[in-house]
């Protein structure tokens, strides 16, 4: 929602208070995540994803042929102020882990995936050419543009290439923006409703309880994002502090301990190779994973409380622009 709304205010030139906007992608993201299949909705993904990584390469190729980044001096000499490594703060460090946890906290949305495949069977080749494609962007984008801007990377990044670059990048996201909106409702909503309603008829059929439980686990989490997207209006420390909270708890704690459920019985027959090695990576993921989730909200915490204190900074249910397009 977020996202949506720094869209908005860059397309517009901060047309109107960022609130209205947070409010208006509220709204988007209840009617279109309220459709109740993924069935109904997946040609969406498709155009989710074409916005997404058109955008994106789009502003890869503007970086590289620009002069200077939009956020840079733009007088006299310049040149980036890229480094390979450097020495953050420790929250700095920490928000910054958070960030990349919070790009693949998708995961548990993989479960509500599966289940509705055709064939099933085709889930591991699927979730591997998902997570590898995802990754290579990630890495070539990331390093693209962090090589040509340096510091001066906006955030989100989408806003380093200009004012008018600016409103094209975001304006061939929008699309993608919506959907990813649309998603997270959807599939966290039909998490609460399949366990409110398990075990009963209202499950499967049209009636009204199934349907007044549906809209009702919709709008709750709409609410819920609409709250924490405007208390925080910091897309940079709002993105740590999922990713930390949030992201860690969904996509690694869990998944380890699954693991182990599933296969620990095999090590009382035969402790093999692996069976050893995927306890011990397990068991790292577990300890990694709330390590992130106690350090990375502290992280991001911080970031987000030197973004109220700064001059201009942003604040709870702001009016101001989030997208420095004014």
């Amino acid at each position: 929602m977020l996202g949506i709304a720094t869209a908005l205010n860059a397309i517009s030139s901060h047309g109107t208070c960022t609130a209205v906007f947070v409010a208006v992608a509220a709204m988007i993201g209840f009617m279109f995540g309220s459709i109740q299949t993924l069935e109904r909705v997946s040609w969406l993904a498709w155009v989710g994803i074409v916005s997404i990584l058109t955008a994106i390469l789009t502003l890869t190729i503007s970086v590289g042929v620009q002069d200077r980044p939009a956020a840079a001096p733009q007088t006299g000499p310049w040149q980036s102020d890229y480094k390979l490594f450097k020495s953050p703060s420790t929250a700095d460090a920490f928000a910054s882990l958070s960030s990349i946890v919070f790009a693949y906290a998708g995961t548990p949305a993989f479960f509500n995936i599966a289940a509705e495949m055709r064939d099933p069977r085709h889930y591991t080749r699927s979730l591997a050419i998902c997570q590898g494609t995802m990754t290579a962007v990630y890495i070539t984008v990331g390093c693209v543009v962090y090589c040509y801007c340096g510091s001066f990377v906006a955030s989100p990044a989408l806003g380093s290439a200009g004012k008018t670059m600016k409103k094209v990048c975001y304006g061939i996201a929008l699309p993608g923006l919506i959907v990813t909106t649309m998603l997270y409702v959807h599939l966290s909503a039909k998490y609460f409703f399949i366990r409110f309603l398990r075990g009963s008829k209202h499950l499967t059929q049209n009636t009204v309880v199934h349907w007044v439980t549906w809209i009702s686990c919709t709008a709750g989490n709409t609410i819920i994002a609409y709250i924490i997207a405007s208390a925080i209006p910091v897309f940079g420390g709002l993105v740590a502090l999922v990713g930390a909270l949030l992201g860690t708890l969904m996509s690694l704690q869990p998944m380890g301990c699954m693991w182990l459920y599933d296969h620990w019985h095999e090590g009382k027959t035969k402790k093999s190779t692996r069976w050893m090695f995927m306890v011990g990576w397990c068991i790292f993921i577990i300890v990694a994973g709330w390590f992130l989730t106690i350090a990375g909200t502290y992280g991001s915490i911080v970031g987000i409380i030197d973004s109220y204190k700064a001059s201009g900074g942003s604040s709870a249910w702001t009016c101001a622009d989030n997208s420095n397009s004014s």
